[in-house]
């Protein structure tokens, strides 16, 4: 956990919260132990309690060895809850004794509890929460480097996935350049800037987490007009980006295996080849959709199940948004009972934390 949310408010409030809910139990226990009067009790309870709370916090704080787990290892690790308590103790009587004055100036001497109870309550609670928090703070940043791993080998498969494709669609794109550069130049010198640009967008693509929803399409463009100059007329495109969706991050390479598999599995099989659609849409107010639509052969269906994608890609896409988005992203793959196939994302405009 970055150590700026450390000090949220939110995240001040909670810490807030339960340590004075813990105060509020130690003054009853005191009460009902027969160690003053409840008010007093609260007064001294609230003190203590608080101060030693912002001690610790601090202490936690300042002597951490790491912004993921933010506890001191060793020696200061073990010192930070007994100087807080300490520190609470010393700081605290005095505001509660002032309370005392204040409003109970009949009780001088005997409004102040015992200081042996108090100190004991005090440092079992203060050992207990501060053990839980470290315990939370521990299982936050567990949590964190298991989500990191998936995303890790989430991006470790689509470098596999681009090394079994890009070599296929490299060499078919190669050979139909040896063809045209004797037939046709000017087509063979448009196809080769188109592989250029390709290749160099899908090697950022691969280096970064997340790119431009412009780029993504940019990318998508290279990659279509490479397969229309291969497919020649059997392949028709468009691309729709509204112009203030166009700076919004995607992570890279999402929408291509959609397009291959469109080309591949819908549009080369059939003899007239076919449209394909890539457009990128507000949903709601919090959500990006973006859909690839073909009118190709379709998925296979069988009776009675609704159609499904299982290939390599596919499911690359499905774990690339479960381990970026969890489930605020969904991923699905219809068919149109005109014929064809639809894929469309759904992703969160708000980053998931």
């Amino acid at each position: 956990m970055p150590v700026m949310s450390m000090f949220a408010p939110a995240h001040l409030l909670r810490h807030a919260g339960i340590t004075v809910a813990a105060c509020l139990l130690i003054a009853a226990a005191l009460t009902a132990l027969g160690q003053g009067l409840w008010d007093i009790n609260l007064a001294y309870s609230l003190a203590i309690g608080l101060i030693s709370w912002l001690s610790i916090d601090l202490l936690r704080l300042r002597w951490r060895e790491s912004d993921q787990i933010p506890w001191p290892r060793g020696m200061r690790g073990m010192a930070v809850v007994p100087l807080g308590i300490a520190a609470g103790l010393v700081l605290g009587n005095p505001l509660g004794s002032l309370y005392v004055q204040q409003f109970h100036p009949e009780l001088p001497a005997t409004g102040r509890p015992s200081l042996w109870l108090p100190f004991a309550i005090t440092m079992a609670t203060s050992i207990a929460m501060s053990w839980g928090f470290y315990v939370v703070g521990k299982s936050r940043h567990l949590q964190m480097q298991a989500e990191q791993a998936q995303r890790q080998a989430a991006e470790a498969r689509l470098s596999l996935l681009q090394a079994q494709l890009e070599p296929h669609m490299l060499f078919n794109t190669l050979a139909n350049l040896r063809v045209l550069i004797a037939s046709d130049a000017p087509r063979a010198e448009q196809m080769l800037d188109h592989l250029i640009a390709y290749l160099r967008a899908t090697l950022a693509g691969s280096r970064n987490g997340t790119h431009s929803l412009a780029s993504e399409f940019a990318l998508l463009t290279d990659y279509l007009a490479l397969m229309q100059i291969r497919m020649g007329d059997r392949l028709t495109y468009s691309l729709t980006l509204p112009a203030d969706l166009a700076g919004l991050p995607v992570p890279p390479l999402l929408l291509q295996p959609l397009v291959e598999n469109s080309i591949r599995h819908g549009l080369e099989p059939q003899l007239a080849g076919g449209h394909i659609a890539v457009q990128a849409e507000m949903l709601d107010n919090s959500h990006l959709l973006l859909s690839v639509h073909d009118n190709g052969l379709g998925l296979p269906v069988l009776p009675g199940q609704p159609p499904s994608g299982s290939g390599f890609g596919l499911q690359q896409i499905r774990e690339r948004l479960a381990s970026r988005y969890g489930s605020a992203a969904r991923f699905d793959l219809t068919a149109d009972s005109a014929g064809g196939t639809r894929a469309c994302i759904v992703l969160p405009l708000k980053p998931q934390p």
